[in-house]
């Protein structure tokens, strides 16, 4: 049985690595984020929160649907900035005056 979500409205399900969808848009996006090694059910649920997580959806669990938990972030801040000092982040920070 495919994992179903609904994102912005429309509905999606996700089978085999691969997602179903009446909208073109919204397939796309899905497409772009889907994992082709999820073959198993559990896989293929865990990849539907996922997504439904990232685009702020629902995941149908039987009958009814439920909130998608929203997933860690990617990119934090910690991951450019110096711990005690954040107004040295950014991309052009070297170019900043020193004081």
């Amino acid at each position: 049985m495919p994992a179903r979500i609904r994102i912005y409205g429309q509905e999606a399900t996700f089978a085999q690595g691969c997602w179903e969808c009446a909208d073109e848009t919204l397939q796309a996006m899905l497409q772009a984020l889907a994992d082709p090694r999820a073959t198993s059910l559990d896989a293929e649920l865990r990849h539907a929160r996922y997504a439904a997580g990232r685009f702020g959806g629902q995941v149908a669990v039987g009958d009814t649907w439920e909130a998608a938990p929203l997933p860690d972030p990617e990119i934090r801040m910690e991951d450019f900035a110096p711990p005690g000092r954040p107004q040295a982040a950014g991309w052009l920070s070297f170019l900043r005056k020193r004081r």
